[in-house]
């Protein structure tokens, strides 16, 4: 148990239920998701929500029932009910993470972007904070600000209603219809754009082991690679690419050969590396066998419209997959290895290229 995260959760209660009602089709907020989420990320030992009760009496049974803390903020004539709820929440955020120093993780469930500053201050304060949200009703500014963010549309158990399809009006009878171009099949669109994303994915990993090996010259584990991949971007979740766990995501990219996993220092976190040979040797052999062809004209070969040419030879070919942050940091390690020659040339104003010595 000494392991595990105390998590502390606040929720700003009318904007959560509001963001739901709005943007789902009027159907009430359901506390489940968020709690099935949390109970996967540590022990949640505070659980407060912040609103005028008076509104909301059937969400106040819910959230009893799931042991949440009702925090009454009674509107009064003349009085900004909203503000007084936020900084009523914010105060008491401070106030806990600095009574109980056991508390790791807070969770500020709003899509306001004046939690900002309090956001700021919890990581000031050494505490990891996630935020929840509804999407359509989040600020831009909230989920960079956090450690993670997860969009409550996203959760699993979290029933999304179907978009309204427009009602087509009735023809009449005598006017002939126009025929229908066909459209393409909605689940290989589908699966177009999913593949699509594990490209992008892709990339995004690579680039990202080869940073971290870079910076720390040590081992990248899974745990460090996802930790890593949330400071880029909270909102990261391997379940918006059809993964079940990162585990599934890292297999899978290992059989598309654009990283290795090896024995870690625990079992299920496995050490995650780029391949150092098998599709990078071979895309420095492209590289070399393309300027060869092309060098044999004119003798050198600009570095600006190369990658095109390995392109007509490898359609799939992308510096960044192998862990290049540019085609000109692929250029130069391919001449480190001796596979090409790479000169700065003050004439063209471009890098030049000649096939290698080795």
């Amino acid at each position: 148990m000494d392991q595990e995260d105390r998590i502390a959760l606040f929720l700003d209660y009318e904007n959560l239920a509001l963001g739901v009602r709005d943007h789902h089709g009027g159907r009430p907020f359901d506390f489940r998701p968020i709690a099935d989420a949390l109970a996967e990320r540590g022990r949640v030992v505070v659980r407060r929500a912040y609103a005028d009760w008076s509104y909301f009496d059937e969400d106040r049974r819910m959230l009893t029932r799931s042991h949440v803390e009702l925090i009454e903020i009674p509107q009064r004539m003349g009085a900004s009910r909203k503000n007084a709820a936020d900084i009523k929440m914010a105060v008491d955020a401070v106030e806990l993470a600095f009574e109980r120093g056991y508390i790791s993780t807070f969770v500020i469930c709003t899509g306001d972007s004046d939690f900002t500053p309090l956001v700021h201050k919890l990581r000031e304060l050494n505490k990891r904070v996630i935020g929840v949200g509804v999407e359509k009703s989040t600020s831009a500014l909230l989920p960079p600000a956090c450690d993670e963010f997860l969009y409550y549309d996203r959760l699993e158990g979290v029933d999304i209603p179907p978009a309204a399809g427009r009602r087509a009006r009735p023809a009449r009878a005598a006017e002939p219809q126009p025929p229908l171009e066909p459209q393409p099949e909605p689940t290989a669109v589908a699966e177009e754009e999913a593949a699509r994303d594990v490209d992008t994915l892709a990339v995004l990993v690579a680039q990202t082991v080869a940073g971290l090996q870079g910076s720390s010259g040590g081992e990248v584990t899974a745990s460090g690679l996802k930790r890593t991949l949330l400071r880029k971007d909270p909102t990261f979740s391997e379940s918006d690419y059809g993964f079940r766990t990162f585990g599934e995501l890292l297999r899978h990219l290992a059989e598309q050969n654009v990283v290795e996993l090896g024995e870690g220092p625990a079992k299920g976190d496995p050490e995650v590396s780029l391949p150092e040979r098998g599709d990078r040797e071979a895309a420095f052999e492209l590289l070399r066998s393309v300027v060869a062809e092309l060098a044999a004209g004119d003798g050198a070969v600009a570095l600006s419209g190369l990658k095109n040419q390995l392109r007509r030879a490898r359609p799939d070919f992308s510096e960044k997959k192998l862990g290049y942050r540019s085609f000109l940091q692929f250029g130069k390690a391919a001449a480190t290895s001796g596979l090409v020659d790479l000169r700065w040339d003050p004439d063209h104003e471009d890098y030049l290229l000649t096939p290698g010595t080795t």
